[in-house]
């Protein structure tokens, strides 16, 4: 299905909200003025050298060594531009340059720090007074203080170390710098009618990423929903029926009520400057009692880069949007179903993003039916491509994720079981995984293998990763 055929344009949903992140923005919504979650990260350079040089030889011109490694970073800079802005650039030498760079270099994202020679004096005391995640730079022969960064992680600060020639091995970096400002700078929203059960846990996430979160009644849901123009709900669910492979269950009403919720939804996002949406469309907010199931709603959020998750599941959301801001891909939060004597996984819900392989990439099939579940309201059914592996993880709290890999094998499209879009998925060990499974029922599936970016994630932000299977 081609994006003509799509209710809304890549390029007009861009200039209707804030943009969504800079990976997932195709170039003609660029244009349009980026929100705090969509910016580069900005990221301070230093470099760390000795009062007097012994390593890697007496005679090492420190102020021509810093010189030629600017030359190299300005290209990377130059080909992340929309992953990072490089500031400062200083060399320290001594305890005492410290504290006075960091106040220099106000509000930053994270440090790039370059040894030079050895000894480095400022090293350790930079590390004690860092707030944000760093990573150390060891090109060859510059330093031996790589050794120590392993045992330095072990104590709890957010920082990883590459030993490389390559400065193209910084690339991935760039990356997952822009992925600490993104979450850093992403704001929640949070349907629940008793916000306290999950206060804590929001709180949690805030401290550890910074991300921001505001508790959301079901009375604004209905406010919203009501302030939406029938007629402009009836055109989206026109263009969107239309995209279908066919209509089964919902009926028009219920179909042009998700896509009045999908725009009262989206209103609320702009109004709220957020770029994230859950639900406990099962509990205190069950989706028989919204104004319209937000399914469809969450289905073209996750298509454009933003986030709508169910359940008002907390660790899903933020799971969903760690990966998906460094991967460019959406996520698909999925009730996991085991057969291990096919050693296989099906990975079912009734709300799926039709764009899994990328956000810039193709919509794949979608089938309007109604939540099986509940046997009303409008869903999707998305054929999601087969023979690809699959990353599925999950966050237990903002200090640990499990992960694990798959592989797709094909959807399950005659099931009147469970939910409407299912993956079935071949897995390396389904016992273990079943006999240790824990926190939680849900998983977040993402197509591609991400897992070496997760463990470099981790271990720059800070949360330990710990594979399921």
């Amino acid at each position: 299905m081609s994006d003509s055929m799509l209710p809304m344009t890549r390029r007009q949903f861009g200039l209707s909200l804030p943009a969504a992140a800079s990976l997932t923005v195709p170039a003609a919504a660029q244009t349009s003025e980026l929100m705090p979650w969509d910016e580069p990260a900005t990221v301070a350079k230093v470099y760390l050298a000795s009062p007097e040089v012994h390593w890697p030889k007496p005679t090492l011109d420190v102020e021509n060594e810093v010189a030629e490694i600017e030359a190299r970073l300005a290209e990377v800079a130059h080909k992340h531009t929309e992953n990072v802005r490089f500031v400062g650039g200083e060399i320290l030498r001594v305890e005492a340059d410290v504290k006075p760079w960091l106040a220099k270099m106000g509000e930053i994202d994270g440090v790039l720090m370059i040894p030079v020679s050895q000894p480095i004096p400022p090293l350790r005391p930079l590390l004690d007074s860092l707030e944000v995640p760093g990573l150390f730079f060891s090109r060859p022969y510059a330093t031996h203080a790589w050794s120590s960064i392993a045992e330095l992680r072990k104590h709890g600060r957010k920082l990883d170390v590459i030993a490389t020639s390559s400065y193209g091995d910084l690339d991935p970096y760039m990356r997952i710098f822009r992925t600490v400002h993104h979450m850093r700078k992403s704001k929640v929203l949070v349907g629940v009618a008793t916000p306290a059960a999950r206060q804590q846990t929001a709180a949690a996430y805030s401290k550890h990423f910074g991300t921001s979160f505001k508790f959301i009644t079901g009375r604004e849901f209905q406010e919203a929903f009501n302030a939406v123009d029938e007629r402009q709900a009836q055109k989206e669910a026109d263009e969107f029926m239309r995209g279908a492979l066919r209509v089964v269950e919902p009926s028009a009403k219920e179909i042009r009520d998700a896509l009045r919720f999908y725009l009262a939804l989206r209103n609320m996002l702009r109004q709220e400057k957020a770029n994230a949406l859950t639900i406990d469309c099962f509990g205190t907010l069950a989706a028989n009692t919204l104004p319209g199931y937000p399914c469809i709603a969450w289905s073209k959020f996750n298509d454009s880069g933003l986030y709508g998750v169910c359940e008002a599941d907390l660790a899903s959301t933020m799971t969903q949007m760690l990966v998906a801001s460094y991967s460019g891909m959406p996520g698909f939060v999925s009730d996991p179903v085991f057969d291990i004597s096919r050693n296989e996984v099906i990975h079912a819900h009734c709300v799926a993003a039709t764009k899994m392989k990328g956000f810039n990439g193709p919509s794949f099939p979608y089938i309007l039916r109604n939540h099986l579940e509940t046997n009303e309201g409008a869903a999707v059914q998305v054929l999601m491509p087969s023979n690809e592996t699959v990353t599925v993880a999950r966050f237990t709290g903002p200090q640990r994720l499990l992960v694990s890999t798959a592989e797709v094998t094909g959807p399950v499209m005659d099931s009147d079981r469970g939910c409407r879009t299912q993956i079935r998925t071949r897995v390396s060990n389904a016992e273990k995984w079943l006999q240790n499974f824990s926190a939680g029922l849900h998983r977040v599936v993402f197509y591609g293998d991400h897992t070496q970016a997760i463990e470099r994630m981790g271990r720059l932000m800070g949360f330990e990763v710990v594979h399921e299977i």
